[in-house]
């Protein structure tokens, strides 16, 4: 973890929200979203190609793909998108947890876990950091996962337009 360098903040270590920072961007899964865009779309193509091991069956057993190759391939391929899809929403809420923790100006901790809610005004300093860090870090990444669902949007209208053809 980063040392945040505040020698009279209150908020413990693991939840003040530069260190949270820190974890996520490192953690298994989220670091995935600041990847240049090829191997970001290599890892959510992972993610689909896993996903087809629920969906082909599934897709199998509604269309068998020796008489309905097409609608087979259409309906596993949604299918297939369904964890990525699950995969990016969990993405973009952590993200989004993190970018509210820093662009606020209060920090709400727990002293010992116990329920001891507590309240962090956050001087202007670190404020100013962590907004820089939510301006030229974050955001960037929650506009790439926008525009991911957004494309995987366009791909379930684009093949149920397909699907109606066949």
């Amino acid at each position: 973890m980063m040392n945040s360098s505040l020698v009279n903040c209150p908020v413990p270590t693991e939840q003040q929200p530069l260190n949270e920072y820190e974890e996520l961007k490192t953690a298994w899964l989220f670091r995935d979203c600041t990847l240049h865009w090829p191997q970001y779309i290599q890892k959510l193509a992972w993610i689909w190609a896993l996903s087809w091991l629920v969906a082909g069956p599934v897709a199998a057993a509604s269309f068998p793909p020796n008489k309905q190759l097409a609608h087979f391939l259409l309906c596993g391929a949604a299918g297939a998108s369904i964890g990525v899809v699950l995969g990016l929403v969990h993405l973009y809420l952590g993200w989004l947890y993190i970018r509210d923790r820093l662009y606020s100006t209060n920090v709400f901790y727990e002293e010992s876990g116990w329920y001891d809610g507590q309240t962090w005004l956050k001087p202007e300093e670190v404020l100013n950091r962590d907004r820089l860090i939510v301006t030229y870090e974050i955001k960037p990444i929650l506009q790439r996962l926008k525009f991911t669902l957004a494309a995987l949007a366009g791909m379930f209208v684009t093949g149920t337009i397909v699907w109606h053809l066949f």
